[in-house]
Order: structure tokens, then C-alpha cells, then sequence
């Protein structure tokens, strides 16, 4: 699976604007296509050495805990993503998309099952799960 190609759909859906990944962990590879890409971008985890080692690579990078979030962190975004993200906090994530009223894709693991309310859309082979507030909820 190409991850990059999680960067490319993203900026087809946003031309414009600042993208935030939750849960980064110390997979980077996407937020860096899309820094690459000439995007602003910002990752997020819990973990400060996660977050640590972002910055090291030159990425605007944040502590943060998606169940009790710092909402100024995201004020800029106009999109938040998530890859892989552990089933816990997949509905926090979605809660903070629908305080924000910003769209969130989630790139799921192959087999966790996703809140009925997100839509699943196939993009070149790759799953991606998306919520919008401007879409009516299912």
C-alpha cells in the first residue's frame, strides 16, 4: 500500500490550507509527501518522543490527547487524517472533526470496523474511511 497516495488524495479534495494528522506515532511518511508537496501540515500524538522526533525532521508537531484535545492546535486545518489509527480512538477523532465541522479520513487497519456514520470511499486501491459536515449524516 502507498501511502503517498493518501497525500495526493487529500490535495485533490483540498487545494488550499493546512492539513492535520492525529496519531502520527513515528510513521511520518505521509505528512512529509505533503510537506514535500509544498503543503502546510501539522501531526499530533500523545507520545512526546513521537512528537520529538517530527520536529527533528521538520515538521510542526504537537503533544496532544485526541480524547481531551487542545482545539487552538487545530485551528488552521482544514482537514484532519488519521493512518492506522488504534479502534479506541477512532471515534475521539471523530468527535474532534465535528467540533471543528472540518472533513477527517481515516485510513483504516484492513479489518477494524469504522463508525456507521463515515462513508467509505476507494481511492486508487486504497480504503479510506471520510466524514464531512456539509454531507447529510447516514
Amino acid at each position: 500500500m502507498s501511502l503517498e497516495k493518501l497525500a495526493r488524495f487529500l490535495i485533490e479534495r483540498h487545494p488550499t490550507g493546512k492539513f492535520a494528522e492525529i496519531g502520527v506515532g513515528f510513521n511520518f511518511r505521509v505528512a512529509l509527501e505533503l510537506k514535500n508537496l509544498g503543503r502546510d501540515v501539522l501531526v499530533v500524538d500523545w507520545n512526546p518522543e513521537a512528537v520529538k522526533k517530527a520536529k527533528e525532521l521538520g515538521l510542526e508537531a504537537y503533544v496532544d490527547n485526541v480524547f481531551s484535545p487542545n482545539l487552538e492546535i487545530y485551528r488552521d486545518a482544514v482537514a484532519i487524517y488519521s493512518i492506522r489509527p488504534t479502534p479506541e480512538i477512532v471515534k475521539p477523532i471523530l468527535k474532534l472533526a465535528q467540533l471543528l465541522k472540518i472533513p477527517m479520513y481515516i485510513l483504516p487497519f484492513s479489518l477494524d470496523s469504522m463508525p456507521r456514520i463515515l462513508r467509505l470511499e476507494n481511492y486508487g486501491g486504497l480504503p479510506i474511511y471520510t466524514w464531512k459536515p456539509y454531507e447529510k449524516d447516514i
